[in-house]
């Protein structure tokens, strides 16, 4: 789906990044590999920047399976940009891509 108001303002506003959701169904290793999760997208002659891009995982509720690996589960983990992780069945991945910059002031900036 859309990140409706990611991308910056300006007179022209920046395009709107994606949000990408992906379920795990059997355990497998996934690696991310992103840009613009620390730095935003910069707009340009006085457009605003852009929102950054997120990637989370969220570790589906361990208790009552035979899940022995430490972690407990239910939670929301915040793999950066660069990452490989060992998902389980049931984890789901979620990625933001980042708004790009705006472009230009805005007419009411300027007056």
């Amino acid at each position: 789906s859309t990140r409706v108001g990611s991308g910056g303002f300006g007179e022209h506003t920046g395009g709107n990044g994606l949000r990408r959701v992906l379920e795990f169904l059997t355990p497998i290793t996934v690696s991310v590999l992103s840009e613009r999760r620390v730095f935003a997208p910069r707009g340009l002659a006085g457009g605003g920047d852009g929102a950054r891009g997120e990637n989370f995982l969220f570790r589906k509720d361990a208790r009552g399976s035979d899940r022995d690996d430490g972690d407990r589960g239910g939670r929301k983990i915040n793999m950066g940009g660069k990452n490989s992780v060992s998902v389980f069945a049931g984890d789901v991945l979620t990625i933001l891509t980042p708004g790009g910059g705006g472009y230009g002031a805005t007419r009411e900036g300027i007056e």
